[in-house]
């Protein structure tokens, strides 16, 4: 009898902490997702989110990409938005570690004129200045000059500047200057330039030789073995981005305040004029595959190097149901 009590007092002593366990109903702390962005469209529909963060998210704006890369690799970042080939190079030089999760920006490219240009074939025989040489903007360039029967080493006249502001201070000393620039810098050249105008949308002129998408300018990417881990995290927080993204191009004003609040951009009359002609998108699913795979082509046909020596394959696509 005595054995039978003492190994009865034995079971209860041993309840005792897993009950006072129980009462505890503090769950452990969730860990946030690291998501990195660069100052720029890429990143501007990211701020419904990031207004709306409830701890959850612990987000991080760099001025270019070279800071993301090294965080995303070393596994300091979960997530990021980057430029759509450098996820490809980031994809192959990590052996599939780095997938896409959406399609975030679209392009962000126009040629500006004094409105004597009204198509791409008025392009022959202009000088055309511009910015990203040796990078996608040149290569987007050269593809759809050459898909519209212009060559662009014979028929045309590349002069590469090396930051945007360059080009806008030789539109302004030129007398029939045309140029190739991004939003928001567009924009910015519009306010100094009143002669000029938009002359050509780079991103319509893609999707009329591409119908099933434009210029795949930015992405979202993750961590494979972080998004193996924590696939409902990733599916809430594509939620909230999509609808953070349908927010930015529904209420712009509001999207520019919190643009700057963010530290995304710094100027909200010009963010507030740039954003409907800045194609924030989100494209998820196997919708992004055929848009990305022609973007990420054209690249490759140009350079290898500017996706990372080769195409990437199947896996590239994170698909999340």
């Amino acid at each position: 009898m005595k054995k039978i009590i003492s190994l009865v007092l034995c079971f209860v002593f041993f309840l005792i902490p897993l009950a006072s366990c129980g009462e505890n109903n503090e769950a452990p702390e969730k860990a946030k997702i690291r998501i990195a962005g660069m100052k720029g469209p890429t990143s501007i529909g990211f701020v419904g989110v990031m207004e709306n963060n409830e701890n959850e998210y612990e987000f991080s704006l760099e001025g270019t990409a070279d800071a993301i890369v090294p965080k995303l690799i070393k596994g300091e970042l979960d997530m990021a938005a980057v430029p759509a080939n450098l996820a490809s190079t980031l994809y192959n030089n990590t052996e599939g570690e780095i997938q896409i999760l959406a399609v975030n920006t679209l392009g962000v490219l126009y040629i500006l004129s004094k409105g004597e240009i009204t198509s791409v074939s008025d392009l022959k025989g202009k000088t055309i200045l511009a910015t990203g040489k040796g990078t996608t903007p040149e290569y987007t360039l050269r593809y759809i000059l050459s898909e519209n029967g212009i060559d662009p080493d014979k028929d045309v006249t590349l002069d590469f500047k090396s930051e945007a502001t360059e080009v806008v201070s030789a539109l302004a000393q030129s007398e029939g200057g045309v140029a190739m620039l991004p939003q928001p810098y567009v924009t910015i050249a519009l306010n100094k330039l009143k002669d000029f105008k938009v002359s050509i949308d780079l991103n319509e002129e893609w999707k009329k030789l591409n119908p099933d998408g434009g210029i795949v300018t930015g992405v979202l990417v993750v961590r494979k073995s972080f998004a193996d881990e924590n696939e409902e995290a990733v599916k809430s927080f594509l939620s909230q981005y999509k609808s953070s993204v349908e927010s930015v191009n529904s209420d712009v004003s509001n999207t520019a305040k919190l643009v700057v609040k963010h530290g995304i951009f710094d100027n909200e009359k010009v963010i507030e004029a740039a954003i409907p002609n800045c194609n924030i998108t989100f494209i998820s699913g196997e919708d992004m595959i055929n848009p990305v795979n022609k973007y990420l082509g054209v690249l490759y046909e140009q350079n290898e190097k500017s996706v990372g020596g080769k195409m990437p394959k199947e896996d590239f696509f994170r698909i999340v149901k």
